[in-house]
């Protein structure tokens, strides 16, 4: 008997609630301290900023850190520290948030990707000596879904070459590298702490620098280049942005900062039990692709899944629409980069780099933060289970 291209997904029992692939979880002392400093007066950059830099610099192994409206000024900022601009060459992946790649085209360089490393996900160290040339000036690696890159084999590489690196952790906060916090050591290490991130102000980022006249660099470039001296003294010698935190977003930061080891327990523990359930024999024989199994290095950002797409009768997209009938969320990470409009006119083509290419149509991210629960994790993968064995290939 032949299974229908498209069964009907079953309709949502009135007891489950929706499940977005995503959730903040922001506690009642941490809303009533912002509603506290909404009374201050005090809204834009001011005390609550500086206390959150002060925390984030000792979570940093002390190192400077300058909060910013976003994990993605913070990298251009950097680039920009870095004297990287028109003529220059910035390696990186092609399979991140078009945002890693954009900030190289505001400062005037050049992207210049890399293929992915199809186990990790993130960029292929073993390729990146290849790709570098007299115009390479820095590379920006991505810790995707949490787990970091090989910080030696970085580092090491960015060493004999004379590169500047921009680390593009804005999914790696409460990662780490052999025991170190990412952010503790290295160059430059670019935090996001957007609500769908470990920890959140809401929007916001936050960047770590190497020393204080990086540190004074960056406030400049921060709000539109100006240096203040005295009551009076305004000076401006670059050209700077509008890019400074509010205290309001501040004061959601140092809340959910205490949070962030709990945070992340919680995610391991929610990664481990979807390992249990793909590991069982009905499951596995799919050919669901899983990620890597690091329970030691990895914040567990998201959990996805590389689809089968060879063995399936529907398209991701399709079998996303019947995920969320089924009131389950998920989300893509990412369409690989170099395949969008813009950089195709900067050169990009199909085939230029596979594995990313593979993982950017059939990557699919399930539903992972703190609140859910074991019984959130069987229904998710239940319910995919149920539609890959209803939508195998005869």
């Amino acid at each position: 008997m032949s299974v229908p291209a498209n069964p009907p997904a079953a309709p949502v029992p009135a007891a489950l609630p929706y499940l977005p692939f995503t959730r903040p979880t922001i506690d009642e002392e941490t809303i009533a301290g912002v509603a506290g400093v909404l009374r201050s007066g005090w809204l834009t950059s001011g005390p609550q900023v500086k206390a959150l830099e002060a925390k984030l610099s000792a979570h940093c192994g002390g190192r400077p850190v300058r909060a910013f409206n976003s994990g993605t000024c913070t990298m251009e900022i950097a680039l920009r520290i870095a004297g990287v601009g028109p003529g220059h060459e910035v390696i990186t992946t092609p399979l991140s948030w078009v945002a890693t790649s954009n900030v190289i085209l505001e400062v005037g360089a050049r992207p210049v990707f890399v293929d992915i490393d199809p186990v990790t996900r993130n960029l292929d160290l073993e390729r990146v000596a290849a790709a570098i040339t007299p115009a390479t000036r820095a590379v920006i690696p991505v810790d995707l879904a949490g787990l970091p890159v090989d910080r030696d084999r970085l580092y090491a590489i960015a060493k004999q070459h004379g590169l500047r690196v921009v680390e593009d952790a804005a999914q790696s906060f409460g990662s780490n590298w052999q025991g170190k916090p990412i952010g503790s050591f290295g160059d430059f290490a670019s935090f996001s702490f957007h609500p769908n991130k470990n920890v959140t102000t809401i929007e916001g980022g936050a960047l770590v620098l190497n020393d204080e006249r990086e540190a004074k660099l960056a406030e400049q470039y921060r709000l539109q280049g100006v240096v203040r001296t005295g009551f009076d003294g305004m000076e401006v010698d670059l050209v700077g942005g509008k890019f400074n935190l509010t205290d309001v977003a501040a004061r959601v930061g140092l809340g959910q900062l205490p949070h962030l080891a709990e945070f992340n327990a919680k995610r391991r523990e929610l990664a481990r039990a979807y390992f249990e359930e793909f590991a069982a024999p009905a499951a596995a024989a799919l050919g669901l692709g899983l990620p890597v199994a690091d329970f030691t290095q990895s914040n567990w950002h998201m959990f996805q899944v590389l689809l089968p797409a060879e063995r399936l009768t529907l398209k991701r997209a399709e079998l996303m629409a019947q995920m969320h009938d089924a009131g389950i969320g998920t989300g893509v990470h990412y369409p690989a980069i170099h395949l969008f409009a813009l950089y195709r006119r900067l050169g990009g083509k199909d085939g230029d780099f596979p594995h990313a290419e593979y993982a950017g149509r059939n990557l699919l991210t399930l539903p992972l933060f703190p609140a859910m629960t074991r019984a959130d994790v069987r229904r998710v993968a239940t319910t995919l289970t149920a539609l890959l064995r209803a939508h195998q290939r005869p």
